[in-house]
């Protein structure tokens, strides 16, 4: 049972998709294969004659249904997909034969000649269990293993009965049936279907996807169901030989005891859409193995991946014959020296400036450890230029700062929708962290908002194998002034899917520390009848006070600096930066386009813009007097010589400034919760920086605030010097 729930009946309804979300991984070819008129479109991912097919379903989804698994099979076989016909990008015919399983197994065929797939390992789902029975009859040479999951293989009575008579076919023609069957399975007409699909695609995905917290998946589910239309969808059942119809059980059995394979056949043990005996019973009759998953649903490859992924790449190894990789790495180390996994969120550079300075505080205390960084751009930059060692295996890290920049618009990123639809770089990148864990041993693992890291243990507890760290410095997603009510339903569940997690797996996190102290987390609610965000934490969390990375006292007299980083004394110094991601393009451009005015109101003001790690300075405008730069190691360096600071709402650099006693202004992305809310808080809490609103600040407004606030003397709160030496000592009691 769930401990914490947030239901609202009409919040919850989901009525629209969100589009196309950036991909974890992009296919390395693609095209189109005609059979008997209709075009098919397949993809193919990764290289090698072991291949993977991941099969179509019914033509209420199409391929993308598979993104949670590709990236990580793609890793370690070829794998090929399409979209079967009726969604995606192949065509949608309306002749009801063309939908019969052994149609759809021919178009398989079509694709694995055209894509030159000798063999392969199929996978289905649902109705494509019928596809892939016909798949084995046809060609049984080319199959080398099949996986089930959600098997439709109606071989026993069960509470599909209305899918394999006419009963609920007959309401195509004639409606009026009874109204408790019409409330249930009555929605499978094609009337119903006209008058309002969506609703009934929501209606099937609640079903399918039974587990809590599973709005993403749904959402996901109804998009895909939308990209075809009720008079195509009604057409793939309406010939009595379709894979939703009538199959005659002596068919079935006979289909599935000449498999001459190797057969695994998954089943959620919650799935209400195909019953787990009717997927036990193809287990039994194919000699397969049958694994029932807890707490599972019909659609459990979306909604549980992890275990999911581990499954099939096991049983696909078996299937080529390759040795198959432990579960557990032996505790080899060639030196012998203790080894940290330290993963650290790529989402700005301010994450790796504080977990470097963890790190030297942790080697001060454990001088033989060593240190190995999950990491992508741009935080790699960073740790590069501190000389830590990056793991190899970083490469293959799906991009999160290129997906938060797709998600943006001009000083605008509604960061957590745009967290949502990550969930399958997510994914991808816990199964590499997975991967390299698997192989390699670590005696503790250290993740610094590595969401995925944290959310995939949480879900898979077993898969913890050593202590785990987590580190954060806000606590709960919060709503929008301006999100509409299903949006509030949605953070207020993503929340409660948090309380959830910490309450049923405690275990999972050996320690949590907040990088900041308890007066500096916002005084709102998790979601409505859920906890106090203050509260909750003070539970949960240790406190490290804030970490910066440096103390300010190190950095030696101003002046002195200023002399060294090639600042006059007669220069008023305006440093313009917004950290490490492309987001913040159009406010650098705004600032810019300030300059002019803002010199005639400073005459001795000195404009520095940083265009950071991902931002090309040749892309951006200038001026005559204006300096435009690239990356800058250490930038907080040249902030405490700064007479003022422009800045976006992110924590790092303003809390930077606020230690280091700089006046500075920061605009908030629009619609970024954690800038308006939790980083807004805490600089006011500490009395620091004037806040100003992009909307509502043109050029000339800028180069006023910049005018009136340059070389202002500040009387800021003290920031702690010692965060990193507290948060390494209580980590290093782990180790």
């Amino acid at each position: 049972m769930s401990t914490a729930t947030v239901v609202d009946e009409e919040a919850s309804r989901i009525l629209v998709h969100d589009g196309e979300q950036s991909r974890a991984r992009y296919p390395d070819e693609e095209g189109f294969v005609e059979r008997n008129g209709q075009r098919l479109f397949y993809e193919v991912y990764g290289e090698g004659e072991q291949t993977v097919f991941l099969l179509p379903t019914w033509s209420m989804f199409h391929s993308r249904h598979w993104k949670m698994q590709i990236p990580y099979l793609a890793r370690h076989f070829r794998v090929l997909v399409m979209d079967g016909l009726g969604n995606g990008r192949s065509d949608r015919p309306h002749d009801p034969r063309r939908y019969r399983a052994v149609e759809f197994a021919r178009d398989c065929l079509a694709v694995m000649d055209a894509t030159g797939t000798e063999s392969a390992v199929t996978v289905s789902l649902s109705a494509g269990a019928r596809y892939q029975l016909e798949l084995a009859r046809l060609a049984p040479e080319r199959m080398l293993g099949a996986v089930f999951t959600g098997p439709m293989f109606p071989y026993t009575p069960s509470h599909l009965w209305p899918m394999r008579s006419k009963l609920v076919w007959w309401a195509f023609a004639r409606p009026a049936i009874s109204p408790r069957l019409y409330r249930w399975w009555g929605r499978f007409s094609a009337d119903y279907w006209r008058r309002d699909y969506p609703a009934f695609a929501e209606w099937f995905l609640s079903r399918a996807l039974p587990e809590p917290h599973s709005t993403k998946a749904i959402e996901d589910g109804v998009g895909w169901a939308l990209e075809t239309d009720p008079k195509t969808l009604a057409t793939t059942v309406l010939d009595e030989q379709s894979a939703h119809r009538s199959g005659a059980p002596r068919k079935l059995r006979g289909l599935a005891q000449s498999l001459n394979c190797a057969v695994l056949v998954v089943s959620g043990d919650r799935d209400m859409i195909t019953p787990p005996r009717d997927a036990r019973a193809l287990a039994r009759l194919s000699a397969g193995k049958f694994v029932t998953v807890k707490g599972a649903g019909h659609i459990q490859h979306a909604r549980k991946p992890v275990g999911f992924n581990l499954m099939l790449r096991e049983f696909a190894e078996d299937a080529f014959k390759r040795p198959r990789t432990p579960r557990d790495p032996t505790v080899f180390r060639p030196d012998g020296r203790p080894r940290a996994l330290f993963v650290c969120s790529p989402i700005g550079l301010g994450h790796a400036q504080r977990d470097i300075a963890i790190a030297r505080e942790l080697r001060a205390l454990h001088p033989d450890l060593q240190v190995d960084w999950l990491a992508q751009d741009p935080v790699t930059r960073v740790l590069e230029s501190e000389g830590e060692r990056i793991h190899p295996a970083s490469r293959h890290l799906a991009n999160e700062s290129e997906h938060f920049e797709s998600e943006s618009a001009e000083h605008d990123l509604h960061c957590f929708h745009a967290l949502r639809r990550m969930d399958e770089i997510l994914a991808a990148n816990f199964m590499l962290f997975h991967d390299i864990v698997r192989e390699q041993r670590y005696d503790l693992w250290i993740g610094d908002e590595a969401w995925e890291l944290d959310y995939y243990l949480h879900e898979n507890p077993r898969e913890k194998k050593v202590p785990f760290v987590w580190l954060t410095d806000f606590v709960g997603f919060l709503p929008m002034a301006d999100d509409d009510a299903h949006a509030r339903y949605v953070t207020a569940d993503y929340n409660a899917d948090m309380v959830d997690h910490i309450a049923e797996h405690p275990e999972v996190r050996d320690m949590a520390l907040f990088v900041g102290n308890p007066q500096d987390i916002v005084v709102e609610r998790l979601g409505p009848e859920l906890p106090m965000i203050r509260d909750w934490t003070e539970r949960h969390f240790d406190f490290t006070g804030y970490v910066t990375g440096f103390d300010p006292a190190d950095l030696g007299e101003r002046t002195k600096l200023r002399s060294e980083l090639g600042y006059g004394d007669d220069e008023q110094v305006c440093i313009v930066t917004v950290g490490g991601s492309g987001v913040g393009a159009d406010l650098l451009r705004r600032v810019i386009a300030s300059f002019p005015e803002a010199k005639e109101g400073a005459p001795d003001l000195r404009m520095i813009v940083v265009a950071g790690p991902r931002i090309d300075p040749r892309s951006l405008p200038s001026h005559e007097g204006l300096e435009v730069v690239p990356y800058v190691h250490n930038l907080y360096r040249h902030l405490a010589a700064c007479d003022l600071a422009v800045v976006q709402g992110g924590l790092t650099t303003s809390m930077e400034l606020t230690a280091q006693k700089r006046p500075f202004l920061y605009f908030p992305l629009r619609h970024h919760f954690e800038q308006n809310f939790h980083v807004r808080h805490r600089l006011e809490r500490y009395g620091a920086g004037r806040r100003m609103d992009y909307e509502d600040s043109p050029p000339e407004l800028i180069a006023a605030a910049i005018a009136q606030e340059i070389g202002r003397q500040v009387d800021y709160r003290d920031v702690e010097t010692d965060g990193a030496a507290r948060a390494a000592g209580r980590i290093a009691e782990l180790l």
